[in-house]
């Protein structure tokens, strides 16, 4: 557990994709350090869950894709924490397993929508608070596909480059005004989301970590945790990496 008592005593989060994966393991950090949580996330049962596990002050059932619910539910959030100092967006989903000619269509507007879509619908609804108050740490969880590419991947890989673009962006829009937005690009790591691949695509990506092994979510809750902070003050606009060594930029 966190040996950080107290780094995000009268912080409050809202984290999406809370309900599992690395969303819950931030939750549960955020929560152990001293600060406060609304969880989000599309499942419903699992987002109760959850919000059993780390004690959150509010949870929403949304969808990310959808504009005009993330403008409900952060108004909700914001009003149930009081104010809001750190936006995770940790919700995403693999999309299908297919080479480009024979992808699904539908699979990719679904895999663009959550993954790229959600993140800016997420920061563009929250922001505006953070900026009210002079603070603010955003986390976008991206991946090392974003900087690569996976083969037979190729939405969740132009979604999570999406992201970083993104990202840099609206970190340097947001320099000189007290709130930080800084990236994540994890390998693989052992998640709920593996569920929605094929243990050849699994495989695949845990050949290409020159450490030989899946990451830990454990891992990257505890970068994600220090891009939360008020320690990280002078990195904006930038990527950090959990990669066990397979990205070299």
């Amino acid at each position: 557990m966190s040996s950080f008592a107290g780094r995000f005593s009268g912080r409050n989060a809202i984290i999406t994709g809370g309900a599992s994966g690395l969303g819950l393991a931030v939750a549960r950090r955020v929560r152990a350090e001293g600060g406060r949580v609304a969880l989000w996330d599309l499942n419903a049962n699992a987002l109760a869950a959850a919000a059993t596990d780390v004690d959150a002050t509010h949870t929403v059932a949304v969808d990310v894709a959808d504009a005009a619910q993330v403008a409900v539910a952060t108004l909700s959030s914001v009003a149930a924490l009081g104010h809001v100092d750190i936006l995770i967006c940790s919700a995403g989903i693999t999309g299908a397993t297919a080479p480009v000619q024979d992808f699904p269509l539908d699979s990719w507007y679904r895999t663009i929508a959550i993954n790229l879509h959600g993140v800016f619908h997420c920061c563009r609804a929250v922001v505006p608070h953070m900026l009210t108050r002079g603070y603010g740490r955003i986390v976008n969880i991206a991946s090392v596909a974003g900087k690569e590419g996976n083969p037979n991947a190729s939405a969740y890989s132009a979604s999570k480059a999406g992201v970083i673009g993104f990202t840099k962006s609206l970190g340097k829009e947001l320099a000189t005004k007290g709130v930080i937005a800084n990236s994540l690009t994890p390998a693989t790591f052992d998640s709920p989301i593996l569920d929605q691949l094929p243990p050849s695509q699994v495989d695949y990506m845990r050949s290409r970590i020159p450490m030989g092994r899946l990451g830990m979510v454990e891992e990257s809750a505890a970068m994600v945790c220090f891009m939360a902070s008020q320690e990280c003050s002078f990195t904006t606009a930038a990527t950090f990496d959990t990669s066990g060594g397979r990205t070299t930029f």
